[in-house]
């Protein structure tokens, strides 16, 4: 095996180190602790025990990986944090092991998290998703796959980002975000879609339209219509992008956040 450690970083003989693996000044990493190909830690970098981190990742200074969960009911149990390949972990992230036995916190592949941010005990984010500056995820909430949370954000306990949102910055999250939209405000309010988003990945002009028109059947007014779930629910014809809403809206154990004052709709 070949891999680089600086000689003022500890690392524990019983760590699982894959080639190419560059470890910076000062770090420190614990025994049960597998660390991927090709990833980089800079100087500073604490990866406690119970910590996977995947292939090709960028951790920088002052990054801690493993930390106990800032939860009462902990009690030492056994548990996990769990990252992907290809993420960006930028200075001072926190990431905290699961409360539970067994339980874990994770980050999917092709995620960045920039200074400051942290996830909290047995929290998710998905793949391909950017977390700015101070963002913080309470225990047991999580975020679809390429959602975007802006600078000093936060996600109250248990509450849910969907799919390719994009979250304003100090925004204030108490209940569920819904796939596509675009969401601000303290406490959050949707503004309609997340175009930008929705227009870089892919998505049709057919397929925007379809999810707009769902959302304003949906939210005739700032709540959710019920019969119009129902109708929509019949309705043979929604794309599969409709169907993901529907099953987010069924799925969701907080309530869904409300519809602000500006109805963004427009494509």
């Amino acid at each position: 095996m070949s891999f680089f450690v600086h000689p003022t970083s500890i690392v524990s003989k019983e760590a699982r180190i894959a080639d190419g693996v560059w470890i910076g000044p000062f770090c420190m990493v614990g025994s049960d602790v597998e660390i991927g190909e090709e990833t980089r830690l800079e100087g500073h970098v604490r990866i406690l025990d119970h910590v996977t981190l995947g292939k090709r990742c960028r951790v920088f200074e002052n990054v801690v990986l493993g930390g106990e969960p800032q939860d009462l009911a902990f009690r030492g149990e056994l548990s996990f944090v769990r990252i992907g390949d290809d993420v960006t972990l930028r200075e001072n992230v926190t990431i905290h092991r699961g409360s539970g036995e067994g339980t874990v916190t994770s980050v999917g592949s092709g995620t960045w998290m920039m200074v400051g941010s942290h996830a909290g005990h047995n929290s998710s984010i998905g793949e391909g998703c950017i977390l700015a500056n101070g963002v913080g995820l309470s225990g047991y909430s999580s975020v679809d796959d390429g959602s975007v949370l802006g600078g000093m954000s936060g996600l109250h306990q248990f509450t849910r980002v969907g799919r390719s949102c994009m979250v304003g910055g100090l925004t204030k999250v108490v209940k569920d975000v819904p796939p596509f939209t675009l969401v601000d405000g303290h406490p959050a309010r949707i503004h309609g879609l997340n175009v930008v988003g929705l227009r870089r990945k892919g998505f049709s002009q057919e397929d925007r339209l379809q999810v707009r028109r769902a959302y304003r059947e949906i939210f005739l007014s700032s709540s959710i219509d019920r019969e119009a779930l129902a109708r929509l629910e019949q309705d043979k014809s929604l794309c599969t992008y409709v169907k993901e809403i529907l099953e987010f809206i069924h799925g969701s154990k907080r309530g869904i956040t409300p519809w602000g004052s500006r109805r963004g709709h427009d494509d």
